[in-house]
């Protein structure tokens, strides 16, 4: 996914990152820089109040995988806001990485953030550490993922995965017929998989683990969400009580 054209524009104290048509690939505001502005990239952090503990203390996740740069939106808040985790981002076009490092405030590569230029697919798929929170936000200037939806990709992504580990998946474009994605990501993950529900901008983000299952109670995913807020300033509440009005939840508990 080689992007022909990348576009800057700004509007009411908001840069937007462009590969050369109208879908809006990355954005930041411009006084509050590390937040993240977009809501499903919010909700692509989802994965945290599956596991809990935020803050100076923290010890969940310390390795993440991001696959897709963009503006660096989500790069940037896992690098300042879970201070525990060493951060690895995949981009495959050296532009991209450019514009992110000129327009949107990319930090600089030290010992907790590497910036890898390489196709994800192929950088998933070769013997390497395992992770704890994997990110794929991977699109071209038409919103297609390519390869990063199916599912031997799905396959390498569970097996460098860690025990306990959370996988988070954009399915913008997908978001009318996200069954098929979702099918192969079960697949991938023995049917270890939920859908948050579609967010206003039309994506859907997926979520997979493996290990031990997951279950978290209705009460303690808002204490989290409280948790997460106070530490971060990331507010998942809303997404948590949308989240709720699914019926997805087993007697008001989380399984995963």
């Amino acid at each position: 996914m080689n992007h022909s054209s990348i576009d800057i524009s700004e509007e009411a104290g908001i840069r937007y990152l462009h590969f050369g048509s109208e879908w809006v690939q990355g954005a930041m505001r411009i006084r509050r820089p590390i937040d993240l502005e977009l809501e499903y990239t919010r909700e692509m952090m989802f994965g945290l109040l599956l596991r809990g503990g935020f803050g100076a203390d923290a010890k969940w996740p310390k390795r993440i995988l991001l696959i897709g740069l963009g503006a660096g939106s989500l790069t940037k808040f896992c690098y300042w806001k879970l201070p525990q985790a060493r951060v690895t981002t995949v981009e495959i076009s050296e532009a991209v990485w450019a514009a992110a490092s000129f327009h949107f405030k990319l930090p600089a590569e030290d010992a907790r953030l590497r910036i890898v230029i390489e196709d994800g697919v192929d950088f998933v798929s070769q013997p390497g550490p395992g992770y704890d929170y994997i990110l794929i936000d991977g699109y071209d200037e038409d919103a297609k993922v390519g390869l990063l939806d199916s599912l031997p990709f799905y396959q390498a992504c569970w097996a460098r995965l860690n025990e306990g580990g959370v996988l988070a998946t954009n399915l913008f474009g997908r978001s009318r017929q996200y069954g098929p994605p979702l099918k192969r990501l079960s697949e991938a993950f023995e049917g270890r998989t939920l859908a948050l529900p579609q967010c206003a901008s039309g994506n859907v983000i997926a979520l997979a683990t493996r290990g031990t299952a997951i279950q978290v109670p209705l009460t303690m995913l808002h204490t989290r969400a409280v948790a997460l807020k106070s530490a971060t300033g990331l507010d998942l509440r809303s997404t948590l009580k949308r989240f709720t009005k699914t019926g997805t939840l087993k007697d008001e508990i989380l399984v995963l």
